[in-house]
Formats: structure tokens, sequence, C-alpha cells
């Protein structure tokens, strides 16, 4: 199964230095059964692209926390981050009572050998993700405006990079 996990850079320098990462409360997203049931138009892709994009806004509250902790990265602390990995559909367990994307990995980290690509905000989102991260709770909350500061944010595509090229991308951001 394709998982696309919510992270920061910081996380991503832990999977290059340990060769695993953790994942957050073992929360990722993907295309459930129950996403796919939601949706009465789309072909797969446009509905794993839902589940990714769930992934997206899910990074901005852990580059929340990581800022409100002192914990960001010191070079790039707005910068979202979702890795994709495989793994075996036994170790996602789907999670429709948090949302019909969550899945709840049976176990807390993904190595590095389960990464099938990495996702990254590139230098011209930076402005829209700070005020996303600052906007987040607001809008999980309700707030109108706030929703549209966090769909700014979402509004911008991540690079995708393959696995191989995670060495370089931290050692070239």
């Amino acid at each position: 199964m394709r998982l696309f996990i919510p992270a920061t850079l910081s996380m991503l320098e832990t999977l290059l230095e340990g060769g695993e990462m953790p994942v957050r409360s073992a929360t990722a997203f993907a295309a459930t059964p129950a996403l796919v049931e939601s949706y009465a138009q789309g072909d797969a892709e446009e509905i794993a692209h839902v589940a990714f994009l769930e992934a997206a806004r899910a990074s901005l509250r852990l580059l929340g926390g990581e800022i409100d902790s002192g914990a960001a990265h010191g070079a790039h602390p707005y910068r979202r981050v979702v890795v994709s990995v495989d793994v075996p559909d036994a170790e996602a367990e789907p999670r429709p009572d948090l949302d019909t994307a969550v899945v709840r990995l049976t176990r807390g980290t993904v190595s590095m050998e389960e990464v099938a690509a990495v996702h990254v905000d590139l230098a011209g989102a930076v402005d829209l993700v700070r005020d996303a991260v600052e906007a987040v709770d607001r809008a999980d909350l309700g707030d109108e405006d706030a929703e549209l500061t966090v769909g700014d944010a979402l509004d911008m595509e991540l690079a995708w990079y393959d696995a191989v090229e995670l060495p370089f991308l931290l050692t070239l951001l």
C-alpha cells in the first residue's frame, strides 16, 4: 500500500542519518476504501492526490509543533515534507473514525528501503507555509479566513524527489 507520511526536514535528516524515520503517532494517509467510496468520480491517481494533500496539511501541524518546541530545522523551518512509502497492506490499518484517508501504521517507523519518493516545498512557498502554520489550528476550528490562508499553501505543489536523491536534497537546500 502506498502511504503518504507527513514529515519535516528534521525528520528527513533523521531518516538519512539512521536509515529510518519516526512516524508521528503512527499516522499516515492513503487512498483507503473509505476515501475511494466517498468520491463518485475520479481515478485512482486523483484520489491518491487527495490523501497526499491531507498529509501536506498534517505537515503544517508538525512544523508548528517543531517551531513551538524549538526543534525546527535551523535553516529551513517552513518547508512542508511528505514522504511516500510502500508498505504491506497488513501494516496499515484504516482509521475512518479519524478521517477517510487516515491510516495507522502498525509500527512507529519506516525505513529508507520503503521510501518511494520525497516531496518538499520549494523556496517560493516559504512565506505561504509560514502563514499557514500560524493559521492551521484556526482553520481546523472553522475560521474561514484561516482556511483560505491554509488553502493558499496547499495550492503550492511540493517538488518531487526520488529516494536516492535525499542526500543531495538535504545538502543543497
